[in-house]
């Protein structure tokens, strides 16, 4: 059976199936055994963001930014968006920097990602130059291994600016 179209939209006839696959894949579903079912679509396959809420049982709540240019005054905005994604060992708390992976097909009505990897975890600030952790100004680990090699470098270092430690102080006279 053939179906005709107004020449203004098409300039071929289709047959019924044809017309119901090429509706299809215009609304993103996919057509299994004649019957169609909507695909899952998800425009980025891995997404960096903070968790703001842990309150739902192995569900994380991140929050995503996005920098987004203004085309009519050309300077970038920060653009929001919230995910829920599924975090099987409920490990993450609120302030991580998560790394989340997109579902093949969503897990349930919200959930469309799932933990990959905690990049930063709240709390454990590392020192860039020195790779160290701190808190504040102060270091929770020593700088070097022992205290004994402190001690000689800076002696080596006070012996090269010339410097006596002495128990006595100068004298003026």
């Amino acid at each position: 059976m053939l179906f005709p179209f107004p020449r203004g939209y098409r300039d071929c006839e289709l047959h019924s199936w044809q017309i119901l696959t090429s509706c299809d894949n215009k609304l993103g579903l996919q057509n299994i055994n004649g019957m169609s079912t909507r695909q899952a679509s998800v425009h980025a396959k891995w997404i960096i963001g903070q968790v703001i809420g842990t309150k739902m049982k192995k569900t994380a709540k991140v929050r995503v930014t996005r920098l987004v240019l203004d085309p009519y005054l050309l300077k970038y905005y920060n653009k929001r968006k919230t995910y829920f994604a599924h975090d099987p060992l409920e490990q993450c708390t609120i302030g991580d920097v998560v790394l989340l992976k997109a579902l093949p097909e969503k897990r349930s009505k919200h959930v469309n990602h799932e933990l990959a990897e905690i990049v930063y975890k709240v709390g454990q600030v590392v020192d860039p130059l020195t790779g160290k952790r701190v808190a504040g100004t102060q270091y929770l680990e020593p700088l070097t291994e022992s205290t004994e090699d402190t001690e000689v470098s800076l002696k080596e270092k006070l012996e090269q600016l010339n410097i006596t430690a002495s128990t006595t102080p100068p004298s003026a006279s």
